[in-house]
This record gives structure tokens, C-alpha cells and sequence, in this order.
């Protein structure tokens, strides 16, 4: 079953989604090179329990962060960790999640520490426009997999326009979200349109996508968590939860605009 909200339920989602983008930008400011990945975690903790809520990721299943910090060729659930400081040059994934009143908001932003280079640049604007793209296609009516197909096609349209083929991320992807963090249905990256759920009015997805600048194989490390690219290639990160209303989708992890 997947769950179905109320319009006061996804007014709840909201809050907690302003909640993860606050701290998103909280600890985009505070990502510079010298910086460890435990102090930005400590940052994220902060921010979450300071604004009344409760970060989703710490404990969840045992993981021992309120972020997941992934660096380089890190994809994702990357633990941070005191030993690992920030350099120039870095490309950083932070997943973040919180819960505000039983609603959950989670997000992902792939940070540029410092000057990088300029193929990890294209690959990160790739992943977001892989986002916004799937984001886009979320649709009353439409099916589980127009998203998926709408990721995939976008990946590979900016992949042609910079002259590289992105690894697509297959075994991971976006889920059903709201009274709970990871809920029916898991959401493909990648895959062709038409097929799933009907997508409808009320429901909540994170929709991210996650590309590297080599192939989409991956493996996990010892830590049960850190899953990492098989060719050591960068990889990148970007996710928003998004809720279906008849007026189209409400990224409900996006930034309050600036007054």
C-alpha cells in the first residue's frame, strides 16, 4: 500500500522539509576545506534539534550519523567520521533527513568544496538536471516509471551534450516517503515509462538520482554502510521529496525563496 496524505498532512511534510533544507544550506556554508565530515554531522544534528525536530538517519538501522556524507567516489551512505577532512577539490554528497511532528523531509545536495574540476562540476549539474527532470514528470495519472524514464533520458541527454556516458546507479534510487522515511514504492532511476502505480494525488516521493563519471558499477565497504564506485570514479548526488497535487508536483524540501 502506499500511503496516501491529507493536504493538512503534506502542510506537516512541508515543515519538516524546510527543516532538511535549512540544514542542507547550513552545512553547504560550512564545507570548506580543513573541515571534517563529523563536524558538519555535529552542524546538521544541531540545526535539526534546535528547529524542534529529530534527524531521521541517526540510529536508523543502526547507522551512527544524522547525515550521510559521501566524498568523491563515495555514492552514498558514507558515515562521517573525525579522520576525514575536507579538501580543495572535493566533491561531497550529503543525504539528510529529519522528523518534525511524525512527518519525515529528506534531501540531498552534492557540495563543491573549494575549485573543482571541471568534469566533477559537470557531473553534479548533470545529477541535479536528472533531478528536476524527474521532478518535472510527476504527474496525477501518470505512472511509477515516467519518472524513472524522465531521470534516465535527462542523464543521458546532458551526458551527450558534455561527451560522456554517466554511469546510471541501478540498485538504488528514490522511495515512498511521509509517516515514515523509506516507504512503498521504491522509485528506479532508470527504466521505461508506463509501468508501476498509478501515481496520485496525495503521495509523496524522493525522487534522486545518483550518476559517476565512469561506469554504474558499485561496491559496498566493510562498514555495512559506504557504498562506493567499483572504478573509483567521482559520483554525485541529488534528491528533493516531492508530493502530487492536482496542481502538479510541491518540492517540499526546496528552499523558502529569498524575501
Amino acid at each position: 500500500m502506499i500511503e496516501i496524505k491529507t493536504p493538512g498532512e503534506l502542510e506537516a511534510m512541508r515543515a519538516a522539509g524546510l527543516v532538511v533544507a535549512r540544514t542542507l544550506a547550513a552545512v553547504t556554508a560550512a564545507a570548506r576545506a580543513g573541515v571534517t565530515t563529523a563536524e558538519l554531522d555535529e552542524l546538521a544534528e544541531q540545526t535539526i534539534r534546535d528547529a524542534g525536530a529529530t534527524p531521521s538517519f541517526k540510529g536508523y538501522h543502526g547507522f551512527p550519523g544524522s547525515i550521510c556524507a559521501s566524498l568523491n567516489e563515495q555514492i552514498v551512505h558514507g558515515i562521517p567520521s573525525e579522520e576525514q577532512a575536507l579538501s580543495e577539490g572535493d566533491l561531497l554528497s550529503v543525504d539528510c533527513g529529519a522528523i518534525l511532528d511524525g512527518w519525515h523531509g529528506d534531501s540531498a545536495v552534492t557540495i563543491e568544496v573549494g575549485v573543482v574540476s571541471e568534469s566533477d562540476r559537470a557531473l553534479s549539474a548533470a545529477t541535479k538536471a536528472a533531478m528536476w527532470a524527474g521532478i518535472e514528470s510527476v504527474s496525477p495519472g501518470g505512472r511509477l516509471t515516467d519518472i524513472s524514464h524522465a531521470v534516465q533520458k535527462a542523464a543521458e541527454r546532458v551526458g551527450r551534450a558534455d561527451g560522456i556516458e554517466y554511469g546510471m546507479i541501478a540498485e538504488y534510487g528514490g522511495h515512498g516517503i511521509g509517516s515514515q522515511m523509506h516507504m512503498e514504492p521504491f522509485l528506479p532511476n532508470l527504466g521505461k515509462p508506463g509501468k508501476g502505480p498509478k501515481l496520485k494525488v496525495g503521495m509523496a516521493l524522493a525522487v534522486e538520482p545518483m550518476l559517476t563519471g565512469g561506469t554504474g558499477e558499485t561496491v559496498e565497504l566493510a562498514d555495512g554502510w559506504t557504498v562506493v564506485t567499483a572504478d573509483g570514479s567521482r559520483a554525485a548526488h541529488w534528491e528533493h521529496t516531492v508530493a502530487i497535487t492536482e496542481e502538479g508536483p510541491w518540492v517540499l524540501t526546496e528552499p523558502e525563496p529569498a524575501a
